[in-house]
């Protein structure tokens, strides 16, 4: 799978990566040093534009409407309905989901205000004593914060740990996952494949290894779209995707975790280069909730404001990058 279809010439491939290492965007200058250009992690230009995402752009943006206390909420809890609802609601815009976004863009807990977000979470959402705490929830919700704590550098905290012990156990027969319990796996639910894929290698155990297998099998199977009727928001792509699945989600995940080799990745590394613009860019397509053309999930999630973190419909840095990604290792996997 070329990294230059016939639709885009080299010039414009040198032209994308000149704009993904624009100033303006650190966590997309950073990603493209590292993932696409191979530079390591003591590179100068790599730790210029690592010391930079903080401080500008789209991490920034999300910094500066942080509390003194480390959440973004009005207020600290103040009964028993507060306490469960905190740092999750209101959706999409609460502490946990620009966390989440956070851990995407590189920041970890060498930041003093991300260390503030990770003991929020510890005391709120990772204490058995609290009213709503996130082990052996939903799965979507165990492992997307299992991913985000990993990536904060708290991959041996004994209360991750737990987090990815409760995902093995919730691993349905089929091999997937599924947020409602005793039914078979979804494509809906990739959170547990990418929680794993945020674990290096040599930190996970072999259950965790036939986990990860079964998994990937089950993504393959399906293409990592054919389940069921056609579902056109699966074709769409998405930034931040939250709890949403949609085939760049699929891709990145499948790829990261060493299956970037699977001949049954075509049909949607199809889709995805078909989606390439001329320029080389990509764009995104809708935010979350995406309520466009074919949706039939989430009906009631219309009055939920996204966050937002680039305007859809416009060529995107942050899907370009993972795009490329894709395709980059696609194309080393030979």
């Amino acid at each position: 799978m070329s990294l230059n279809p016939e639709s885009v010439r080299p010039a414009e491939d040198d032209r994308v990566i000149r704009w993904l290492l624009e100033e303006d965007q650190p966590a997309a200058r950073y990603y493209t040093l590292v993932d696409l250009l191979g530079r390591k992690g003591d590179d100068p230009g790599v730790r210029s534009a690592r010391s930079r995402i903080a401080r500008v752009g789209w991490a920034n943006d999300q910094l500066r409407k942080q509390g003194s206390k480390g959440f973004w909420e009005a207020r600290e809890p103040k009964n028993i309905g507060e306490w469960v609802n905190f740092l999750y609601f209101p959706t999409f815009l609460a502490t946990n989901w620009r966390a989440l976004v956070l851990s995407d863009f590189g920041l970890d807990r060498t930041n003093p205000r991300i260390k503030k977000i990770a003991d929020l979470i510890f005391e709120f959402k990772l204490r058995r004593g609290s009213p709503f705490n996130f082990f052996y929830e939903e799965a979507c919700i165990s492992a997307n914060t299992a991913r985000m704590m990993t990536r904060f550098g708290y991959a041996e905290d004994v209360r991750v740990r737990k987090l990815y012990d409760w995902l093995l156990e919730d691993q349905r027969e089929d091999g997937g996952w599924n947020c409602s319990q005793g039914t078979p796996g979804t494509l809906d639910a990739w959170e547990p494949l990418a929680a794993f894929a945020a674990l290096p290698k040599a930190k996970r155990s072999p259950k965790m290894e036939r986990a990860i297998s079964t998994g990937a099998e089950f993504y393959l199977e399906r293409k990592l779209f054919e389940e069921g009727r056609p579902y056109a928001p699966w074709l769409r792509l998405h930034y931040p995707n939250h709890y949403f699945y949609d085939i760049l989600v699929g891709l990145d995940v499948l790829t990261q975790l060493g299956f970037g080799g699977d001949l049954r990745l075509r049909p949607a590394l199809k889709i995805l280069i078909e989606k390439r613009r001329g320029d080389g860019t990509w764009l995104m397509d809708r935010s979350h909730p995406d309520t466009g053309t074919g949706t039939t999930i989430h009906p009631d999630k219309t009055k939920i404001k996204p966050l937002v973190v680039e305007e859809p419909g416009r060529p995107s840095k942050w899907i370009t990058l993972k795009a490329l990604r894709v395709l980059k290792r696609v194309e080393d996997a030979g």
